[in-house]
């Protein structure tokens, strides 16, 4: 017995020490720009569906899921399968973008489901790997097709990380983009929230459009996201996108709908303008459409295909693995019904979530749709000087509109996010963060987990929640603590 126990000892130490090297190299020799290794010191070394193995032995369930592209999970068997067989058959993996049957496949089952009035007149570009290419790839189509330049995107929007993607989601670049208000309800900008603060951000939309001194000239086109991923996991209300579809058709404003983490099946539609109903001009697809494989493309009306010959291309356009695995994806999300299932799942996970913030003064808010789920921390005796809208601003701008507010949010808590995300580590789960001020908790969870899968997700998030606000509040005893002596002898 002690033998066995020294062997398990010894085995075990081993694999720490392994797991150990992999991250003291990664760390000594790549850029110091990585993100996600530096919140998630794991070492990934087998996976399948939502479960992850590191090199040191441990095992994690996955709510990142490759930033929401293992819509299937991590190496699902109809995905293997599609690989295996390209591979087997001999066929070029990379074609630049000649016509092959993968492709011609692919293409066939992605049309099959796009919105009704896009299918019967798309037309598909395909560009290089990354969904930020997709998005470069449709400013240049819109510029095109309308001679005009100027773009219009939203306050929190995130869209890529090159130059015209970077500019679209707040950051400097080379094309010139007018951002409008994201109507939210937690933080809404215009201090209401609900229907109200939809109104206003759409009325903003009409007046930035039509005054001639707006200082905004008419747009090459508009970008959004269905729903806000990095911008704190924000759902567009439907009326809104109604009415924002609305406004740029009356405008003749190309509308971009930035499809990249919303898309195939994740928020519990097939695309998350399928909720209110909405047809785009253009659609950006990225991640899940390639099935854990690199892979970005442009679909558009065909009227918009005015640009000549090599305006967009891309070396890698041709991935014949991506293609196969995305057809694999797509239509395993389609006839598994599988954007339903997020749509009820999706449901009962935020009804029990929404049960914290009654339990924990420290969770703002919970919001999400179908498995797109964010949880925002924030600090519950903050004084409104913190990052994030000031509760007594918010106060005054909703006194001066004459409406009622639906809540105040509390300041905006990035460092309980971060323990939290630490104590979801510790616990075996992988959580993302994003938001203005990355408060937010975000869970992206494959399409297939299973009901017991969510379970444990939930409890493991639970008591990761209550463990960092334990520590919060314990914290700041012992700061109230030494602060008192000092004020009574002033």
């Amino acid at each position: 017995m002690a033998v066995t126990e020294s062997v398990a000892e010894g085995a075990h130490g081993g694999a720490r020490a392994v797991h150990e090297g992999i991250l003291r190299r990664q760390s000594a020799r790549e850029s110091a720009a990585r993100t996600y290794a530096r919140a998630l010191p794991i070492v990934p070394v087998r996976a399948r569906g939502l479960t992850i193995e590191g090199a040191d032995g441990r095992r994690y369930l996955d709510c990142l899921s490759g930033a929401g592209t293992l819509a299937l999970g991590h190496n699902h068997p109809v995905v293997l399968e599609a690989i295996r067989r390209v591979l087997e058959s001999g066929a070029p993996l990379s074609v630049l973008d000649l016509a092959t049957p993968v492709k011609d496949a692919f293409i066939t089952e992605l049309f099959r489901t796009l919105p009704p009035g896009l299918a019967d007149r798309a037309r598909v570009q395909f560009c290089g790997p990354a969904g930020t290419d997709a998005v470069e790839a449709a400013f240049k189509l819109v510029r095109a097709a309308t001679g005009r330049t100027g773009m219009l995107a939203f306050t929190g929007a995130y869209h890529g990380m090159t130059s015209g993607a970077l500019a679209a989601s707040g950051g400097a670049g080379d094309v010139r983009v007018a951002r409008l208000p994201y109507p939210q309800d937690y933080r809404c900008p215009f201090g209401v929230g609900g229907p109200p603060g939809a109104e206003l951000a759409a009325r903003w939309t009409e007046s930035l459009l039509d005054d001639p001194k707006s200082g905004v000239p008419l747009p090459a086109g508009m970008i959004l996201e269905p729903v806000q991923g990095e911008g704190g996991v924000i759902p567009a209300p439907d009326d809104w996108l109604r009415r924002i579809r609305q406004i740029t058709a009356d405008r003749s404003v190309p509308l971009i709908a930035d499809e990249i983490q919303t898309g195939v099946g994740r928020t519990g539609a097939f695309w998350g303008v399928g909720h209110s109903g909405v047809t785009p001009d253009v659609m950006v697809l990225s991640k899940a459409i390639g099935g854990s494989l690199p892979l970005a493309v442009v679909v558009y009306r065909d009227d918009l295909d005015v640009w000549q010959p090599g305006a967009h291309a891309g070396t890698f356009r041709g991935n014949q693995l991506a293609m196969a695995a995305g057809t694999a994806t797509l239509a395993h999300v389609r006839k598994n019904g599988l954007a339903e299932r997020a749509a009820a799942l999706g449901t009962r996970m935020l009804s029990q979530l929404r049960q914290l913030q009654s339990e924990f003064p420290c969770v703002g808010d919970v919001r999400g749709r179908g498995l797109m789920i964010g949880v925002e921390l924030v600090d519950p005796e903050g004084d409104g000087t913190g990052p994030g809208r000031s509760p007594s601003a918010g106060d005054h701008r909703r006194a001066l509109s004459g409406l009622e507010p639906t809540r105040t949010p509390r300041p905006a808590d990035p460092e309980l996010a971060q323990a939290v995300q630490r104590e979801c580590l510790h616990r075996g789960l992988i959580v993302e963060l994003g938001g203005r001020h990355d408060s937010v908790v975000r869970l992206l969870p494959p399409l297939t987990i299973s009901d017991e899968q969510a379970a444990a997700v939930l409890d493991r998030l639970t008591d990761a929640v209550a463990a960092a606000a334990r520590h919060q509040q314990d914290r700041g005893r012992r700061q109230r603590q030494q602060d008192g002596p000092a004020q009574g002898t002033g």
